[in-house]
């Protein structure tokens, strides 16, 4: 699945502030819950409970948090740029300011796995996770986002 089908402008969200991985995931799941029209706390509890496994900062400043929610019909994703990073227990033990959520419905088989592996992918790349770090709108890093997958998907 393509970063754009999962992905709405709306689910974007630029220049938040969060003291804390809680409050970052809090933030994460209000956002999810306005675009997906679930409960925040249902989906604050399923990210919680996903990072008591193990952390989802994959390094370099990026988390990629996610969890199976009910109620969805396709995999959805939110993407958080913050203020100020934060401590994440990533592995590289840097703090976090980019947060790209995804979100699979209960039922996601490998299509959930695929769409880890593709946003991990993507966010390897230094110069953009650079320009997310610089992009003033969400209009901006939603461009940039789906523009760099789908050069990726159609060079591959």
């Amino acid at each position: 699945m393509a970063i754009g089908e999962m992905l709405d402008r709306s689910s974007i969200s630029l220049r938040v502030a969060a003291s804390d991985k809680r409050k970052a995931l809090a933030v994460t799941a209000e956002i999810a819950a306005r675009s997906f029209s679930l409960d925040a706390g249902d989906i604050l509890d399923a990210l919680l409970e996903r990072e008591a496994i193990s952390s989802t900062g994959v390094g370099h400043g990026v988390a990629v948090p996610h969890a199976r929610l009910s109620g969805l019909d396709r995999m959805r994703a939110v993407f958080v740029r913050l203020e100020h990073p934060i401590e994440f227990g990533s592995i590289d033990d840097q703090p976090v300011d980019l947060m790209f959520a995804l979100f699979a419905p209960q039922n996601a088989g490998a299509e959930h796995l695929r769409a880890l592996a593709r946003v991990s992918r993507l966010l390897r790349q230094g110069n953009l996770r650079e320009q997310l770090r610089q992009a003033h709108t969400a209009d901006a890093l939603y461009a940039l986002l789906v523009q760099e997958a789908n050069v990726k998907t159609t060079a591959a």
